[in-house]
């Protein structure tokens, strides 16, 4: 039996632990490329993007590819909620007929607030009482006090596993490599 001192066995990687991560983040780009395919060239994936996603979850949220890449990171954990509800919102608030913002703030209500809905995000008990009172007469704001709340959960503790992840790590040492090769 392994004592607390011996190395942990996950932190080693071997020759074909390093080729397989290689070919992931080669795979991930090629998919995250062809998802905005219709990009021009200067759009595209490039090292410097991905560099500044790790200044703040604002720039990283500013990229399409940022975007994608955080999200499938979050679906890969089964931790998504959190930021369908805040690109939800983000949508609620371009919304200007009064009719389909009553019939959304309802829908998202039913979808991330009810307590035990399908995408329940983590939210104090009042926040979740005064959206509730919100959505009776909606507006534009009326999910602003749980977006901010969303979104210091995710500046706090998904972003920063997400900067740690195999999958950020191998995007920029590919991205590194193929900026050096020219």
């Amino acid at each position: 039996m392994p004592s607390l001192i011996d190395e942990p066995q996950h932190f080693i990687m071997d020759q074909d632990d390093r080729k397989t991560n290689k070919n992931i983040g080669k795979n991930f780009m090629c998919r995250l490329q062809c998802m905005f395919s219709h990009s021009s060239s200067s759009e595209r994936l490039s090292l410097e993007d991905t560099q500044q996603w790790s200044q703040s979850l604002e720039r990283l949220l500013d990229s399409k590819y940022g975007l994608a890449t955080f999200r499938n990171f979050l679906k890969s954990e089964y931790s998504d909620e959190n930021i369908e509800f805040w690109l939800t919102c983000e949508d609620y608030k371009k919304i200007k007929s009064s009719f389909r913002m009553s019939s959304r703030a309802k829908k998202i209500h039913e979808q991330f607030i009810k307590a035990e809905s399908p995408k329940e995000i983590n939210i104090d008990y009042h926040t979740r009482e005064q959206i509730k009172r919100n959505v009776k007469t909606p507006t534009m704001h009326c999910f602003d006090d749980a977006q901010k709340i969303v979104y210091g959960l995710m500046e706090r503790d998904s972003y920063p596993r997400f900067l740690r992840s195999d999958i950020h790590r191998t995007l920029l040492e590919n991205l590194s490599a193929d900026a050096t090769k020219g």
